[in-house]
């Protein structure tokens, strides 16, 4: 009889795989707020899209070499706050906002407080995610997820930037896509997650014209990438209300048909 063996235990150390991903994001996150308070508002939004980069990669990591643990859940959400919820709101705010005080005291106040509002929405939408987790379907998010507002916010910012705009000249424009990007996230919009359905093998799959698609905004980012981002962002946040209104068409069609 052959002695019974048993395979070897995985390292403790490979969870720090996932969570270097994490912490990437956290310091792209925290590199947009220095870089934002110095001025240096277009390596902001770069910084910013990284951080996106790096959540979308920590997440898949964590499940090819099977190391999701509750503090790496945990961790992400945390880093999520600072990268797309303190970040994008100070650079919104050191870029533009800030100026609103050129139009008297009490609309000063309203510039700071529209970024605190957007932070405030990007906490409530991480912990409501949390708390749902499990329970909803993968295929659509509830309400804006945070990376995508927060590559509306960055997108707008670089842009104007690299149009030689200033932000005290689109500080009403700024105003309104701050408090617009923060209210998404809250709402109870569905936004498609591009997950695919169901669980399983299946689960990660998409239409075979997300990938064409996906080629086209790849090939597009080499020619423009600071239009190019503010485009697919806006046209991904204007999504969940367009499809919110073609559903309550449609279910006002079939009330009335007889």
């Amino acid at each position: 009889m052959e002695p019974q063996t048993t395979p070897p235990a995985r390292g403790r150390g490979i969870y720090l795989l996932p969570n270097l991903f994490t912490t990437g994001g956290l310091f792209a996150g925290f590199f947009a707020i220095i870089a934002s308070s110095q001025g240096r508002y277009g390596a902001a939004c770069i910084a910013i899209f990284v951080a996106a980069i790096l959540d979308g990669i920590d997440g898949r990591v964590a499940r090819l070499t099977n190391t999701q643990s509750e503090f790496g859940v945990q961790y992400d959400s945390l880093a999520d706050l600072v990268s797309f919820g303190m970040a994008p709101a100070l650079v919104m705010y050191h870029w533009a906002l800030a100026s609103m005080k050129l139009d008297g005291p009490t609309l000063g106040k309203i510039g700071w407080l529209a970024a605190f509002l957007y932070a405030a929405c990007a906490a409530l939408r991480l912990a409501r995610f949390n708390s749902q987790v499990g329970t909803v379907d993968r295929r659509w998010f509830i309400g804006l997820a945070s990376p995508a507002a927060a590559g509306l916010m960055a997108s707008f910012v670089w842009t104007c930037h690299e149009l030689d705009y200033a932000g005290e000249e689109l500080r009403y424009g700024a105003l309104v896509v701050t408090v617009v990007a923060g209210l998404l996230m809250v709402s109870r919009l569905r936004y498609n997650s591009f997950k695919g359905s169901g669980t399983g093998p299946r689960a990660e799959r998409v239409p075979f014209v997300a990938l064409l698609i996906a080629v086209g905004v790849l090939i597009a980012l080499w020619v423009d990438p600071p239009k190019t981002l503010l485009a697919a962002s806006t046209l991904y946040a204007l999504s969940g209300p367009v499809l919110w209104f073609w559903r309550r068409q449609e279910a006002a069609q079939q009330a009335g048909a007889p």
